[in-house]
């Protein structure tokens, strides 16, 4: 492997990072689009020089990018995102009825095997999928109109479609997560779906056996291990070891189990990073100091790791897309922060630098392997 490609969208433009396989010495390119919120940017499997990106503006509306050179040029796509037929009504945050209404794309996630293939997960919560490299969408509408689609209400953050995991042995079975309806599983290529929420508690609703209105943060699994799941919630970290039928708590000896991203180890399956946050109120770290935690057993037990990481006087967050790892054969973990700094680790996590410090709040943080 030659090196590695660091892609990171931030509240006002995307920015490129790039090293060779040492990870020492880094170059920075950008900001792209300046100015614009990049809620998220992803590379193609198939194609390591296709990138797609998610531009988003209160004023300006929602964009795609596409770039087939590695993020030297771009391409505004396909924008027409439109719910397929009546769009209907969810549940607002007041509990009144309120309509379906596209506000932005959230995530973007290529397909593993065809590099004309994207899909992406919107606000409000559906999902729509690409397969002429983004120039045109159709909504996966099985998902909205799952039974409880008309219960779904928003989180804090909006009613966002922000997980989208494709399973490795078989693309036709899809795991999406929505904020704060919760996760939901299709074995069909997302014509029709199950909600796969037994086992989550949340306090923040009444009944708490509810097939839906769990607010699911983060899901991520192990390739060679796609029955596993992980899942940091609003509040527990959570693991399925069947494919999302059954989940169990796994917060251990966290010291505090809030928390956004959750990120697997690329070489092993039982490894797990998250990052704890002080309260649903207070996001920032527990006493201002600012610890990726680490389990090498599933979950339960977890070893804070903060070695190159500031460990007094630090309150920033890290969000749900700002955490990934590389697929060197010594494991490289990165993350980002809403005070714009990057970090990488080019050891699993027991030693960090930070690439750069003063970028705008960073939204999302993906990587390549590059060949």
């Amino acid at each position: 492997m030659s090196g590695v490609r660091v892609l990171v969208g931030t509240r006002k433009g995307a920015f490129i990072l790039t090293s060779d396989a040492a990870r020492t010495q880094w170059t920075v390119n950008g900001p792209h689009f300046p100015g614009w919120e990049m809620y998220h940017l992803k590379g193609s499997p198939v194609d390591p020089n296709r990138i797609y990106a998610s531009q988003s503006s209160g004023w300006f509306g929602q964009l795609i990018q596409r770039s087939d050179d590695g993020g030297a040029t771009w391409t505004a796509v396909g924008n027409e995102l439109r719910y397929d037929g009546d769009a209907g009504t969810h549940m607002w945050y007041d509990g009144t009825p309120h309509p379906w209404e596209f506000t932005r794309v959230w995530h973007l996630e290529p397909s593993r095997t065809d590099r004309d293939v994207v899909y992406a997960g919107v606000e409000d919560a559906a999902l729509f999928k690409s397969v002429d490299g983004g120039m045109t969408w159709t909504e996966l509408a099985g998902l909205r109109r799952h039974g409880s689609g008309a219960e779904w209400q928003p989180g804090a953050g909006g009613m966002c479609l922000h997980t989208i995991v494709l399973d490795p042995a078989d693309e036709r079975r899809i795991y999406v997560a929505i904020s704060a309806a919760g996760a939901f599983r299709s074995t069909d290529g997302g014509e029709t779906w199950t909600a796969i929420n037994k086992g989550l508690r949340s306090g923040e609703i009444p009944d708490q056996d509810s097939e839906v209105g769990h607010c699911v943060h983060r899901i991520d699994m192990h390739p060679s291990n796609p029955q596993r799941l992980y899942m940091q919630k609003h509040w527990d970290v959570m693991r399925s070891d069947d494919g999302g039928d059954q989940w169990y708590e796994v917060s251990g000896n966290l010291p505090t189990d809030f928390g956004f991203p959750i990120q697997v180890h690329a070489h092993e399956p039982e490894t797990v990073y998250v990052v704890p946050i002080a309260s649903d109120a207070h996001h920032f770290p527990p006493d201002g100091k600012l610890r990726v935690y680490r389990s090498r057993t599933g979950g339960n037990t977890w070893e804070p790791l903060t070695n190159g990481l500031p460990q007094q006087d630090c309150y920033v967050n890290v969000l749900r897309e700002a955490m990934a790892v590389d697929t060197l054969d010594s494991c490289g973990v990165y993350f980002g922060t809403t005070g714009g700094q990057v970090y990488v680790s080019r050891d699993s996590g027991d030693h960090w630098d930070a690439i750069v410090h003063d970028l705008p709040p960073v939204l999302s943080v993906e990587v390549q392997t590059l060949p």
